[in-house]
């Protein structure tokens, strides 16, 4: 006697409902660290799309001073354009990347503050891979910065003394210190939870770092009283090290400070970011 259609789509139906069970219990292969951080540092970058500010900054910042302070006040400050470049070009570098290192905090606060981290902390790969994966983001965005900084050098006529070598190791070394001060703006993230807030002390705190530097001018053609905040500027150094790196100017100490500078905030501020992180529900 032969089974009716019905009952065969019936058994054929409990079979996918086994099938869906046993599925369901096979244990899942959990994502290796590296491919998880990968993975959020795309998500990252394609966020990107809903923020395009984000690529605005890391494209005009860069060529907006370059341009303008060369062609405005490169006559007047370094005697030619030509000469005000090699000592603007790797201050404009420096201040790119550190201007827009507080979008890592801003999207990490706005992950926490529209729920979707709640969602990540449900996954089953390693915890830290959020936030790895924000920093592998933040250095494709300084590269970007960097690439415009150093294209627009050239087409302007810089020529690096210290050659191809020299370059890379300065932005390197720029990326690297963009690197740590991301994971501070992390850990404001992290305590506030508002993309606009956190956005709003970075420009309080980089705006003013940026323009009270030798970014632009050499402190000995300030005021008086001036030069000692320059001289203890963290952006200073790190700036005199991109042109030393770059042209061989200024002092090879500022290289050692900005390098001892990373290695003190990035122990110091990844197991506070870590930590924040956990507590957060």
């Amino acid at each position: 006697m032969s089974a009716s259609p019905a009952s065969t789509r019936l058994t054929e139906v409990e079979a996918d409902q086994i099938d869906s069970l046993l599925a369901a219990g096979r244990q899942r292969r959990r994502a290796g660290a590296l491919v998880a951080s990968a993975t959020f540092g795309r998500r990252a970058l394609l966020k990107i799309k809903h923020d395009p500010k984000q690529l605005v900054d890391s494209a005009a910042i860069p060529i907006l001073f370059t341009v303008l302070f060369t062609y405005l006040f490169g006559g007047a400050i370094g005697g030619s354009t030509g000469g005000y470049l090699t000592l603007l070009l790797p201050g404009v570098l420096t201040m790119s990347v550190a201007i827009i290192t507080m979008y890592g905090g801003a999207r990490l606060a706005q992950d926490l503050q529209s729920g979707v981290f709640e969602r990540f902390r449900g996954l089953p790969v390693w915890r830290g891979a959020f936030v790895v994966g924000g920093l592998l983001s933040d250095a494709v965005r300084f590269l970007l910065a960097a690439a415009i900084v150093l294209v627009l050098g050239m087409v302007m006529g810089c020529r690096p003394d210290g050659g191809a070598p020299g370059v890379v190791a300065a932005v390197a070394l720029v990326v690297g210190f963009g690197l740590a001060l991301s994971l501070v703006w992390a850990v404001v993230a992290l305590i506030l939870r508002d993309p606009a807030v956190v956005v709003s002390i970075a420009n309080a705190v980089l705006i003013p770092l940026s323009f009270a530097s030798n970014i632009f001018a050499q402190p000995g053609t300030m005021p008086g009283w001036l030069p000692a905040f320059v001289h203890v500027n963290p952006l200073t150094h790190v700036a005199t090290a991109a042109r030393y790196l770059m042209n061989g100017d200024g002092a090879g100490g500022a290289v050692v400070w900005a390098l001892t500078a990373m290695a003190v905030l990035a122990p110091v501020c990844i197991p506070i970011t870590f930590h924040l992180y956990s507590m957060q529900s």
